[in-house]
């Protein structure tokens, strides 16, 4: 085994000549075969990875989803009638979210491209944990709206960052579970904010203050102190982790940047596309037709999980219970996702698909709203209650599957970057769409929102099967021109600049 690399730096440090993963030809690690790591217990590297990293990722991101979520919380809190907002207004506030959010998630994994991880993520964690605090003393509609618009600016980097980071970490068919778990966050916040929001509803009055300001101003603050421990608590890159010897950083380098790619009858072995910044690759990824029709895939589930995450509390207070009986009510929704995320992330990731996991979801989903649009929910309001259930616990396991659907099929450093924010960012209008759905006169059969959901469903269905057709499509050619000796025209160079365009790479299903 290694020694312990002989550096000084911690998680969040980084040398000034840092590279990426995938060019691993500019850094002169000798062994240069996977064989020469064959005494290595992979996964016990997995495993001190998976501890290093995970948990304090989740963390983020159960800050960042409590805090965007947290407003449908805060109405069922008497929000809404402290400002004087009308309905139209209300969905204002929650659309202003997304259009800033959406319009900064590439400019944010640029910036990640060139500003240390450990720097930048917390950096945008402290601002957005600024503008939550300052929600909370807002007086009017305007005030409302301008903080959600900033809060959109603000919180645009975390997501696709991270999920962009963690492909610097994990080959492609261990990514979807970390991804699962990362964003199982997603769901226990989701949990997490209906049991403060009865707690924190409890505060009404102190201070002065409404219970629903307390819920904005606590929060905010615990995402600030959450932020500062993250500068030191956060790792950047595998190169320079000093939780790894030398010879684990090797491995790990080498592991990721063989990935993906075939080659001839002898076995030979081409390395994912080495790209440092090139605008080339910024380009290539805005043309590149299978993020578009990703998208359709992710609005299919995006919809949904925006209608589910701002309306759950109010579609339940609907059925007849009392606004602390609606907060608890969602909690063991939101848990039971969360197991759910994790376990198909697993199965996903141990037969290496993904649109088959993704396209059973999606159907789940079409039954569990086909169940809230079928019934009355004053005559049957169990059955709303269990079709809400049964949709939630098929979106939180099928969101981490379409984010690690792409990024499998995505071969560059940069172009991933690029391609997962655009991803993201241009999805993320789905939740713009999805915070007007359910409309106040609408209930409580909210039957037009939950046919839009089902809308989407279907169309998230249509994107996948081309999606799967055309992937198949391309591995096949690609396999013909290599038994035709096409491999021998390109140069490792050449196959190395093309990415996932080159005929050694193959497309995940």
């Amino acid at each position: 085994m290694g020694t312990h690399a002989d550096k000084v730096d911690g998680p969040g440090s980084q040398s000034d000549d840092r590279v990426d993963v995938e060019q691993l030809d500019q850094v002169a690690v000798p062994p240069v075969t996977l064989q020469s790591f064959a005494h290595l217990n992979e996964k016990a590297i997995l495993r001190k990875m998976d501890i290093r990293l995970i948990p304090m990722l989740a963390l983020l991101y159960l800050l960042s989803f409590l805090d965007r979520g947290n407003i449908g919380n805060a109405k069922i809190e008497g929000l809404q009638e402290s400002l004087g907002l009308t309905n139209d207004q209300y969905n204002w506030c929650l659309t202003a979210f997304f259009f800033t959010y959406a319009a900064f998630e590439v400019p944010s994994n640029l910036m990640l491209k060139r500003v240390r991880p450990s720097i930048w993520l917390p950096t945008i964690m402290v601002a957005w944990g600024v503008v939550m605090t300052l929600m909370g003393i807002v007086r009017n509609y305007a005030g409302l709206l301008s903080a959600r618009i900033f809060l959109g600016v603000t919180e645009a980097g975390l997501f696709p960052g991270v999920a962009y980071y963690l492909t610097n970490w994990y080959r492609r068919e261990e990514i979807q579970l970390r991804q699962a778990m990362f964003f199982s966050a997603a769901s226990v916040a989701g949990a997490f904010s209906g049991l403060l929001a009865f707690a924190i509803g409890k505060m009404d009055g102190v201070g002065g203050l409404r219970g629903w300001q307390w819920i904005f101003i606590l929060e905010g603050i615990a995402t600030v102190l959450v932020a500062a421990i993250a500068f030191f608590a956060l790792f950047d890159f595998p190169e320079t982790a000093t939780f790894l010897t030398e010879e684990e950083r090797a491995f790990v380098i080498y592991r990721l940047k063989y990935q993906g790619q075939r080659g001839d009858d002898s076995g030979r072995e081409q390395v994912a596309q080495a790209d440092g910044f090139k605008w080339k690759y910024v380009k290539d990824a805005f043309l590149d037709w299978q993020i578009w029709v990703n998208i359709i895939v992710y609005w299919g589930i995006v919809c949904p999980l925006y209608g589910i995450s701002l309306f759950l509390p109010t579609i339940i207070r609907e059925l007849g219970y009392k606004s602390s009986q609606a907060q608890l009510m969602t909690v063991p929704i939101y848990i039971t996702a969360a197991i759910f995320a994790v376990f198909a992330a697993y199965c996903s990731d141990r037969v290496g698909r993904r649109s088959p996991f993704i396209a059973g979801f999606l159907l789940v989903m079409a039954v569990g709203f086909a169940m809230c649009i079928g019934t009355d929910p004053k005559e049957n309001p169990r059955v709303v209650y269990g079709g809400v259930f049964l949709a939630a616990c098929a979106i939180y396991p099928a969101f981490p599957g379409v984010i690690a659907w792409l990024s499998n099929n995505l071969s560059g450093s940069l172009k991933r970057s690029v391609g997962m924010a655009i991803q993201i960012g241009v999805g993320n209008l789905g939740g713009a769409m999805a915070s007007n759905f359910y409309r106040a006169k609408d209930a409580p059969r909210y039957i037009l929102g939950h046919g839009l959901e089902l809308g989407f469903i279907g169309g998230g269905l249509v994107a996948s099967a081309i999606l799967v057709l055309g992937y198949t499509t391309q591995n096949r050619k690609r396999a013909r021109r290599i038994q035709e000796g096409a491999l021998d025209s390109y140069t490792s160079q050449e196959l190395s600049e093309k990415g996932d365009r080159a005929i050694t790479f193959r497309y995940v299903l």
